[in-house]
């Protein structure tokens, strides 16, 4: 198999070949080439978050392999190769049921189980209070349980490979240290957080800010506060919803400079994504209003946001277009980054023996008119534009 493109971070045209799944060759091409039809390509793109798309939902009452499907094959028409599944906070009976659902999916080796890189558990181990809350029910948010998690866990086959879960809540620290020794990144989110418990936190082994600038107060304290405290700890990965609805164009340009390399772009996209405008209800949420610019968020108060309703490609290009992020950057943001982030640095690799995923697409410079080509998986084709 052979895939022909330009890298977006040299602007070099190249041939790459899969053998087995596995990248087998990265060659030059011929001097007689040209770029004038030829896509960009890069690495798999990964999203980190997602909780559904396309009218399918991961957090309903029952995850249902046509439900898991649906969102990979929506995804991979986004041009996402790799994701983690986001199961949110429920109750254990939920919670379970889904961790087990996505496990299945994964061994039957279905079309589009090589897709998922892990799952995120966002949940249930978050702040209880309004905002900082987000849309995650009240009655489910509650003090971390390494019991309950390794119970979850043997659910999932052990493919949980992020938590996110607020530092403040009591027993926050040592669950932390058990999941960085379990091999699990621990990030923080949901919270309300001192600069003291985060820096515990970071301490224990937390190395990731979950949709940093979200799942907060709507209105905090001018300084200091858990987002700058974030924000300026260089040894945190930051994760962002580049939706424009999440955080501001000016607040995402601000964040994305101070975050730099470690800034990742993630999706956060629910079920809704991708649907007409209107009124909706679902078990996480409760009822939402998707409204005709793409904001969602939960009826009986505006000012909550129900989780993002668009994809990975167009946070990419709201990323080049609004912030200080070139092309490159911010491929790189949504390839080597959270691959790192996975400890699976071989996934945002372009060399040979890695995973043949890849991404070819087209986009102007300023990021306007971004278009997915195709998605390739393990040296398999999952979507090609017609």
């Amino acid at each position: 198999m052979l895939w022909r493109g330009k890298l977006p971070h040299t602007g070099a045209l190249v041939e790459i070949e899969a053998l087995d799944g596995r990248i087998a060759d990265v060659r030059p091409l011929g001097q007689h080439e040209t770029s004038a039809k030829l896509p960009w390509i890069s690495c798999g793109w990964i999203d980190l978050q997602v909780n559904g798309f396309g009218g399918y939902d991961l957090n309903g009452t029952v995850t249902s392999r046509s439900d898991i499907e649906g969102v990979t094959l929506a995804l991979h028409r986004r041009g996402v190769a790799s994701y983690l599944p986001t199961v949110i906070t429920g109750s254990y009976d939920r919670m379970r049921q889904a961790f087990t659902a996505l496990s299945q999916y994964v061994q039957s080796r279905h079309l589009g189980s090589a897709s998922i890189a892990g799952i995120h558990m966002e949940g249930p181990y978050l702040s209880g209070e309004d905002g900082s809350r987000g849309a995650h029910p009240r009655e489910y948010v509650r003090n971390p349980d390494w019991d309950e998690f390794q119970r979850l866990q043997d659910a999932a086959d052990g493919l949980i490979r992020m938590v996110t879960l607020a530092p403040e809540r009591e027993g926050a620290v040592p669950f932390i240290e058990k999941l960085v020794k379990s091999g699990v990144v621990a990030a923080i989110g949901h919270t309300m957080a001192t600069g003291e418990q985060i820096e515990q936190a970071v301490q224990a082994g937390a190395t990731v800010s979950t949709h940093l600038g979200n799942g907060s107060q709507p209105i905090l304290p001018r300084h200091p506060n858990y987002i700058w405290h974030q924000l300026a700890d260089d040894r945190l990965w930051a994760t962002f919803i580049p939706d424009t609805h999440h955080l501001a164009p000016s607040v995402l340009k601000a964040m994305l400079r101070a975050k730099r390399e470690k800034a990742v772009l993630v999706s956060d996209a629910v079920m809704f994504g991708g649907m007409a405008p209107g009124q909706y209800s679902s078990l996480i949420g409760g009822a939402v209003e998707l409204t005709a610019d793409g904001r969602l968020h939960t009826v009986e108060n505006p000012a909550i946001l129900a989780g993002s309703a668009s994809s990975l490609d167009v946070g990419v290009a709201n990323a080049i277009r609004y912030t200080d992020m070139m092309l490159a950057e911010a491929i790189s943001a949504v390839t080597s980054r959270p691959a790192m982030v996975l400890n699976v640095p071989q996934l945002g690799e372009l060399d040979i023996g890695r995973p043949a995923n890849l991404t070819l697409f087209d986009c102007h410079a300023d990021g306007t008119n971004m278009s997915v080509r195709e998605t390739v998986v393990a040296g398999e084709t999952v979507y090609r534009s017609v």
